[in-house]
């Protein structure tokens, strides 16, 4: 850890429990969820990236504020296509859960049955998720996949990829406790959200240190947003524990998808991580 730098890596986590509190706070004032003001909290990771990178002097596109690799970003939404396939796939695997081909993802827009209608949510998912998503994303992404992965670059691929998502699931408690994503199980949901952030890192890391740039987690994380619902739709759970914590994108279903395309990463070789990874010259593929 000595060539981390623990005055920056403070600084970050302070601002995060800082906007942690005052969502809190806020929403107690307001009187309502924390869930009603996520959209606004999904912005705290990027603004305490800029906090640091102001205040220490570090350069935004040398933690990943950069175009990057054009072919590796066009790749991202796709990857996220794959992975909520993939998630469906494991979901509707699960004893207790079937697929269910008359689920209508988009209630009131009136999409056309069967494949066609599947094509056209897919359609859907990749320009919403790959634009208005990546936006708020990125708000999230800055942080995550920008300082923070470049703060814990010298740890290496897997243990940087470790921390990144450790304190990403984390982040999130103040709204899974609220009912978030596991309306049903709002304790047991902080740990699980924290499970499948963990789980999902490496291709995040992956796909960012291929692109040289965070812009790529950002497009990654907004299809995956966008499209995720799909295996809500489409895959029927028998009952409320197996719909929120194994048919769930950020379920176990998930984390089976991200984890095999973790294993794929460890078996071709994780790609090497240091601080330069948005420095533009590299030669890999």
């Amino acid at each position: 850890m000595s060539d981390i730098d623990r005055d920056r890596l403070g600084l970050f986590v302070g601002v995060l429990i800082a906007a942690a509190v005052l969502l809190v706070a806020a929403a107690r004032a307001l009187g309502v969820s924390t869930v009603a003001l996520a959209p606004v909290y999904m912005f705290s990771p990027l603004v305490a990236g800029l906090v640091v990178c102001l205040r220490h002097d570090v350069g935004v596109r040398e933690v990943g504020l950069r175009v990057g690799r054009p072919p590796w970003l066009l790749a991202a939404p796709f990857v996220a296509l794959g992975l909520v396939g993939v998630t469906l796939a494991v979901a509707v695997a699960v004893p207790g859960v079937a697929f269910d081909p008359t689920g209508d993802p988009l209630p009131g827009v009136g999409l056309p049955a069967g494949p066609l209608g599947v094509a056209a949510a897919l359609g859907l998912a990749l320009a919403l998720g790959a634009t208005v998503n990546a936006v708020f994303a990125f708000g999230e992404e800055f942080g995550w996949r920008g300082y923070l992965l470049w703060e814990l670059a010298p740890l290496g691929f897997w243990r940087a990829s470790l921390g990144v998502g450790a304190l990403w699931g984390v982040w999130h408690a103040p709204v899974i406790a609220a009912g978030y994503n596991y309306p049903s199980f709002p304790t047991v949901g902080v740990a699980v959200m924290t499970l499948a952030c963990i789980a999902f890192s490496p291709v995040y890391t992956f796909l960012v240190v291929r692109a040289e740039s965070a812009i790529a987690a950002a497009l990654l994380h907004g299809v995956f947003n966008g499209s995720a619902g799909l295996v809500l739709v489409y895959a029927a759970a028998s009952n409320v524990r197996l719909a929120e914590l194994v048919a769930s994108p950020v379920g176990a279903a998930g984390m089976a998808a991200f984890g095999l395309a973790a294993v794929a990463i460890a078996l071709r070789g994780a790609p090497t991580l240091d601080r330069s990874f948005a420095a533009g010259d590299r030669t890999d593929p």
